[in-house]
């Protein structure tokens, strides 16, 4: 399946600009080869590809709406690492295992301040492409972790942290939800200021086993558990 991005409206497609000249002048494409379009938002267009001057167009077949998403939904909210390809690592394999939002944190110890977030969004259609995910995850922009607990579901929301003297259960263990929130700690860890300000919340913690694993790969593995378990 050649997959495109773009708006999908009262029966209309519109293939994005930056899509447009990647067929053009990167993948060079020909007049009437069958592509697919989806809009992320679960719905995907079929037909011919029509090349006219420098635009791309969509002579549409077929559209279908309301594609099924996966089912656990699964936020992680994570602290970007201070090497920016590490985070970008993360958010490509996680988006590839069917994470539908992720959340920057910025907590005591993190050292990255800044982050591109459009670019890593790009980089996730990029990953939701390659995947061929019909709907596409939401990243949002660093937020304070004071901010972030504003808004969660205390009864399906987890901390993973290394403190083996604080009471953490096991990561199989969590009961079945059709919706989780897992919160990654940065480089160093929360601080115990932080996870006793987690627990005072309600957000239980969890152990992702015996290794201490770095940021990106507590990330991927709780992604991981959550594709295997995708109905």
């Amino acid at each position: 399946m050649k997959l495109f991005y773009g708006d999908i409206e009262n029966n209309k497609v519109i293939i994005n600009d930056d899509e447009q000249q990647h067929i053009l002048k990167v993948l060079r494409m020909k007049n009437g080869e069958e592509i697919h379009v989806t809009d992320g938002k679960g719905n995907l267009a079929s037909g011919k590809l029509v090349l006219e001057g420098k635009k791309a167009s969509l002579d549409i077949v077929e559209i279908k709406t309301a594609l099924p998403d996966f089912n656990p939904k699964l936020h992680i909210a994570i602290a970007p690492t201070k090497n920016i390809d590490r985070i970008e690592f993360f958010v490509e394999k996680a988006i590839e295992m069917g994470i539908s939002e992720i959340t920057f944190l910025t907590t005591e110890k993190t050292e990255r301040k800044n982050l591109n977030t459009d670019k890593i969004r790009k980089q996730g259609i990029a990953a939701s492409k390659q995947s061929l995910r019909f709907h596409f995850p939401v990243i949002h922009d660093p937020v304070k972790l004071s901010d972030f607990l504003k808004n969660i579901n205390p009864e399906n929301t987890f901390v993973a942290h290394c403190h083996e003297n604080l009471e953490r259960i096991a990561l199989n263990d969590i009961p079945k939800s059709d919706q989780y929130t897992f919160l990654i700690g940065p480089e160093g860890d929360f601080s115990e200021k932080e996870i006793q300000y987690l627990a005072d919340h309600k957000v239980r913690a969890t152990s992702l086993g015996n290794q201490r694993l770095r940021t990106e790969t507590a990330g991927i593995f709780v992604a991981s558990w959550n594709y295997l378990n995708l109905k």
